[in-house]
């Protein structure tokens, strides 16, 4: 998954920062390292597409977030919650902004309304 990732994020800084990132998730304690890993890779799954900054951007705050629990010993389960798909998910709507599916929500919600409009208009 990492030479996948590196190639996505492209630019010399960012690959930088991804390698950074990738030794700070490594030195997480095993639980919290787990669940780190769990989360990249359904965040990756889940198709984000952004640019390569943002992406890191994305997981740099990801493992900051289980840095600190981990420094203050909250479990896992009280950083993610009780659906750690909503946490997931919370945290990439933060970042998903110019994703690809950005424009197909605008095509539809637009679509939807001119027939709207339509069957309005013959009514």
């Amino acid at each position: 998954m990492s030479a996948f990732i590196e190639k996505v994020v492209g630019d010399i800084g960012d690959k930088k920062r991804w390698r950074e990132h990738e030794v700070r998730v490594r030195a997480l304690p095993s639980g919290y390292r787990s669940a780190v890993e769990a989360l990249e890779r359904y965040l990756l799954r889940r198709g984000v597409i952004a640019k390569g900054d943002v992406l890191v951007d994305l997981h740099v705050e990801l493992v900051e977030v289980f840095e600190r629990a981990a420094s203050q010993g909250t479990p896992v389960s009280e950083v993610v919650g009780g659906d750690p798909v909503h946490f997931a998910d919370t945290l990439l709507g933060k970042y998903a902004a110019g994703e690809w599916i950005d424009e197909e929500r605008r095509r539809l919600v637009s679509a939807i309304a001119d027939a709207e409009a339509e069957n309005g208009s013959r009514s």
